[in-house]
């Protein structure tokens, strides 16, 4: 008996701990990315995501649609990665939750530059 309920419990931490991978904690909704290279000049950007059942990430950034967007909470953290594009070349973004806010790069290689930038509930 006590092996049968040592399974039982085994098998309900191990559909928690799945359940907690599936969820998509606090990154969906609107965002303003702080994009400002000086603090004297501020420069921001909305931010639109939504984290999709299908692990996939649809919405906007910087005024372009998500393209082939893709996240996943892993290692006590929630994280995503998608394309954009300006219409010349492709935008690389790879963003995690840290707390109440989103931590995040975007690569563009046409640009020549690698962007590190902070972004914020949208109020």
């Amino acid at each position: 008996m006590r092996f049968v309920a040592l399974i039982v419990i085994a098998a309900l931490g191990a559909c928690a701990t799945a359940a907690a991978q599936d969820a998509s904690p606090s990154l969906d909704g609107a965002w303003i990315v702080d994009l400002s290279t000086d603090p004297n000049t501020p420069y921001t950007q909305p931010m639109q995501l939504t984290l999709n059942a299908d692990r996939t990430v649809s919405g906007s950034f910087y005024q372009s649609e998500i393209e082939a967007g893709r996240w996943r909470t892993d290692r006590g953290r929630t994280c995503l990665s998608f394309r954009t594009t300006d219409g010349v070349g492709p935008y690389h973004t790879a963003a995690c939750l840290v707390g109440d806010r989103v931590e995040g790069q975007t690569w563009a290689e046409h640009r020549n530059f690698l962007f590190v930038w902070n972004a914020a509930r949208a109020p």
